[in-house]
């Protein structure tokens, strides 16, 4: 144990009071409260930690509660895992425990509430030694009983003991502390996760570690060569798939379409823009815009590498690879139409696309903007080429000037005005509004007074 008051520093204000006040909550009534896992991490790697997770000694459950009755409310999101959290704050409080795997999955463990187990031995459950970190809120001491902070400063990713294996998550939680901490398993690691496989894993704790990756991860190649070496790409066939796929060598130098992917992952990361939404939604459509090309690809007679059609290949293993990590229908569909149409970009600044074509993209990509950053991902992708991108800032621009840039465009012209005109809603409505909504996209009008002039020409010439 020594004193590391100095990472105390690092935490944003409102949290650090809010622990300190809790530590001497739990000090008053003859209990224990340490700061740890990721936390405690966090502040090692100089970053504040968003969220706070703590662990109680010589207490239960109940006395927490009543502890923290007058100044905080809890809810109970883990009872038989002796697990609370703070109401309206980033803040969970555990109670140390011991396992024992009893059957398969993440559920299959029996668990013992242990309150009054050292966290030396309390640490023995968690999965890396970088995570299985102690800090006291109230003195500064710090407890890095198996050598984490070493780890971390070199840079090592590295379990702690057999107990590892015992959840099979903790392989894809590797992958995602690789790419976000620049980390380098150590072999025996790498080796140990080769031995565990998927064991039904709920897909949402699956899709929460790809998320991290995603949207956290600074080289995702690496993380990424992690899910290869320890064979577990084996579980994500679509992209298993793309190794030892083969590319045009003019085109692609860098190698086959799973490197290439790598690159185009890297290349993303560099330029996430802090939503999380649309980094999700951009970051997945990245990762997913080749699985076309297993599917498509061939040699031709002259030689040359091809894969026509891949883009719109790409739609079935999309899902099918989305399906895998979450049943989120709009995630879905948002991400399979920018690998569906992910060449677009270039297309359209070589034909010079007129303003229909444009709005009509739109209408089917749902957002230009993220569409140019899946093409710039892709182009960034092929080193040693440095290819420019002027498809990019022409398509926004042009986007932009149409007010498509970040939405669809919306049908000016609505059954409303059908019954404005005097008809009665009916089948007919859907062939008119089209009618109607084709001829604003090529931009015949662009407001409602000229969208009901348009309407009125239109049913006249029926009539």
């Amino acid at each position: 144990m020594t004193d590391r008051s100095d990472l105390l520093d690092k935490l944003d204000s409102k949290l650090l009071e809010t622990a300190v006040k809790l530590a001497t909550i739990f000090k008053q009534k003859g209990g224990g409260l340490l700061l740890v896992g990721g936390s405690v991490r966090d502040l090692i790697l100089n970053q504040s930690p968003n969220e706070l997770d703590f662990e109680a000694r010589g207490t239960n459950l109940e006395e927490i509660k009543v502890w923290l009755a007058k100044d905080f409310k809890c809810d109970e999101v883990g009872k038989a895992f002796g697990v609370l959290r703070i109401k309206g704050q980033p803040i969970e409080i555990a109670l140390p425990r011991t396992e024992t795997k009893s059957g398969t999955g993440h559920k299959g463990f029996e668990v013992q509430i242990a309150p009054n187990l050292p966290f030396e031995k309390a640490v023995q459950r968690r999965d890396f030694t970088i995570n299985a970190l102690g800090l006291c809120p109230l003195t500064g001491q710090f407890f890095d009983p198996c050598d984490g902070c070493s780890d971390i400063n070199s840079k090592i990713l590295r379990h702690i003991g057999p107990a590892f294996c015992e959840d099979p998550l903790r392989v894809l939680r590797g992958m995602q502390f690789i790419a976000r901490f620049e980390l380098t398993p150590q072999p025996e690691t790498t080796e140990l996760c080769k031995s565990m496989n998927m064991e039904n894993l709920a897909p949402e704790r699956i899709f929460e570690e790809w998320k991290k990756f995603i949207l956290k991860g600074i080289h995702l190649s690496e993380g990424l060569g992690f899910l290869k070496n320890t064979g577990w790409v084996k579980y994500f066939p679509e992209l298993s798939a793309l190794i030892g796929c083969k590319q045009e060598p003019e085109w692609h130098p860098e190698g086959d379409v799973w490197v290439h992917t790598l690159h185009c992952m890297n290349a993303f990361a560099r330029d996430r823009i802090g939503d999380d939404w649309e980094d999700l939604i951009v970051g997945l459509a990245v990762l997913c815009h080749d699985l076309g090309k297993p599917l498509t690809t061939k040699i031709d007679n002259d030689g040359r590498i091809r894969s026509p059609m891949h883009e719109s290949r790409g739609e079935n293993p999309t899902r099918s690879f989305l399906s895998r990590l979450t049943n989120q229908v709009d995630l879905h569909e948002q991400v399979v139409p920018l690998v569906k149409r992910h060449l677009t970009p270039r297309t359209f600044y070589k034909d010079q696309a007129s303003d229909g074509a444009v709005r009509r993209l739109a209408g089917k990509v749902g957002r230009i903007d993220r569409l140019v950053r899946v093409a710039a991902a892709d182009i960034a992708g092929r080193p040693p080429r440095k290819d420019d991108f002027p498809e990019g800032p022409w398509l926004l621009a042009r986007a932009e000037e149409l007010q498509v840039k970040d939405s669809e465009p919306k049908p000016i012209i609505l059954g409303r005005h059908l019954i404005k005109r005097g008809l009665q809603p009916g089948p007919e409505f859907g062939p008119i509004l089209e009618q109607c909504f084709e001829a604003q996209l090529d931009g015949v009008f662009e407001s409602e007074p000229d969208g009901f002039m348009f309407l009125e020409d239109f049913l006249s010439k029926r009539e």
